[in-house]
């Protein structure tokens, strides 16, 4: 069952990830432009919107890409910064009408294609899918920061 489940999630992943692709080239968009602006709509649907400081921990980049990646986005009004209320100094990330947009345009029919399937599943069911789902998160969260942790060399090339 063990193998079973990783080869499922894997391929999960993977067309997660090509789904990803499309959607970043029918948006004229670079994949890291992409994940940054999951990330921002994320955190903004969440109530605790990010930092571009926080972003670019998120997507592993310095402070002048992530600025690059923010102001390709803002640029296509896929999102937009807005200064603290309380702070004046802490900008905030938000998403943009046109974010909104493209994105429902896109992943709507998905979400009826998605809530077609969860029909068919009993509450408990669906708990145990959650409790799972957020198992394998953590645990992927916590093996990413081991191995970046650890990694502070890259290896040589074999000759």
């Amino acid at each position: 069952m063990r193998d079973e489940l990783v080869r499922l999630l894997q391929d999960y992943a993977g067309e997660a990830e090509r789904l990803g692709q499309v959607f970043a080239e029918r948006n004229a968009m670079h994949p890291t432009d992409l994940h940054a602006l999951l990330a921002v709509v994320q955190a903004d649907a969440g109530g605790t919107p990010l930092t571009p400081g926080r972003l670019g921990e998120h997507l592993g980049l310095s402070s002048g890409a992530t600025t690059a990646v923010i102001d390709r986005l803002e640029r296509a009004e896929h999102v937009h910064r807005a200064r603290d209320g309380r702070d004046r100094r802490r900008v905030t990330l938000h998403h943009g009408e046109a974010a909104a947009m493209v994105g429902a345009a896109f992943f709507g029919p998905l979400g009826t294609r998605m809530d077609a399937m969860l029909q068919d599943y009993t509450p408990d069911e669906l708990a145990a899918v959650r409790r799972f789902l957020a198992g394998m998160n953590e645990v992927m969260r916590e093996h990413r920061a081991a191995v970046t942790a650890t990694a502070t060399h890259p290896r040589p090339a074999a000759e």
